[in-house]
């Protein structure tokens, strides 16, 4: 885990994000950990500039190409699950890089993030907004997310930015012994909910189903 020193963003813009990380741990995320990562990440730089104003609501924000930001509460809840009583995330994939900003909050949380992100031109405006930030331990890949990366696999955690309709056999693969899968799964009644996957010593997967949540799909491919 790397230590690096806050970001600085503005005192108006930094006080909004402090009042942000005040509201998650109001609403529930407990990790310290996790709350300094999202202290430390300037949200407001992954937005469209229209929406910066608005970048420490607890909502998700358009980025275009049809997908959003997730909403901030969603982002600490997902990571919390996946660090819960581990000294951190260690070796991370993450399936929907998007504009780049849940990779630079668990930066600060994981050896090394591995971001893959489909779309190449959303890609690129997450190279762009991440590269300020100079977060040696983060890596993006354009490619097909479901495939996982096997070449650098396995991983310690896995985290879905987006709703897939099957638990993601090729991602199960690629979890080392004791690691965790977190997603966003879509139900058949068109529900979605939030899976923990949990990788036990015996090499069993464990299952926990939990909240409630409302992502985009996670589609094949790469364009």
């Amino acid at each position: 885990m790397i230590e690096r020193v806050a970001i600085s963003s503005g005192g108006n813009l930094a006080r909004a994000r402090a009042r942000m990380v005040e509201r998650l741990r109001a609403d529930g995320i407990r990790d310290e950990r996790v709350l300094n990562a999202l202290n430390q990440v300037p949200r407001h730089q992954f937005v469209e500039e229209a929406l910066a104003s608005r970048a420490y609501e607890n909502t998700a924000l358009p980025l275009g190409f049809q997908q959003t930001i997730s909403q901030p509460l969603v982002v600490g809840r997902m990571i919390e699950l996946l660090i819960a009583g581990r000294a951190g995330l260690g070796r991370t994939l993450e399936v929907g890089a998007g504009c780049g900003y849940q990779a630079a909050v668990m930066s600060f949380l994981a050896t090394d993030v591995y971001a893959i992100e489909r779309i190449g031109k959303l890609l690129e405006k997450a190279r762009s907004n991440l590269r300020p930030l100079r977060l040696p331990n983060v890596r993006l890949k354009h490619a097909d997310g479901s495939l996982g990366l096997p070449e650098v696999a396995p991983f310690d955690s896995i985290i879905l930015a987006a709703a897939a309709p099957a638990v993601p056999k090729e991602l199960v693969a690629q979890l080392a012994p004791g690691a965790r899968m977190v997603l966003p799964l879509g139900l058949a009644n068109g529900d979605q909910l939030i899976l923990l996957l949990e990788r036990l010593p015996s090499g069993a997967i464990k299952e926990t189903r939990l909240d409630a949540v409302r992502f985009v799909p996670l589609l094949p491919g790469t364009e």
